[in-house]
């Protein structure tokens, strides 16, 4: 077998491949990884904007959860920009 034929009969094998995958439905492990994944997503950039802004709001005089609210806000944003953009990838 010379390599074009080789080539082109190993990208019809995987093709077939795929198209058989594409075809199963999902396992549950596989629906898990999904959810946590949206998860993460959505959570770690709210995470991160609580942490950022408590810091901020220690380094002003005073009582003052300013910086926090707003970065939680922004957080949610951005996560929220996150699925939409992982969902809207994956579809």
């Amino acid at each position: 077998m010379t390599d074009p034929e080789k080539l082109l009969a190993d990208t019809s094998r995987d093709v077939q491949r795929l198209e058989q995958k594409a075809r199963r439905p999902a396992t549950w492990i596989g629906t898990m990884f999904y959810g946590g994944t949206l998860g993460l997503l959505f959570v770690v950039p709210i995470v991160a904007g609580a942490y950022l802004g408590r810091w901020l709001d220690t380094l002003i005089a005073g009582y003052s959860v300013r910086w926090t609210m707003s970065l939680i806000v922004l957080g949610i944003a951005v996560g929220a920009y996150n699925v939409y953009r992982f969902l809207k990838d994956k579809s």
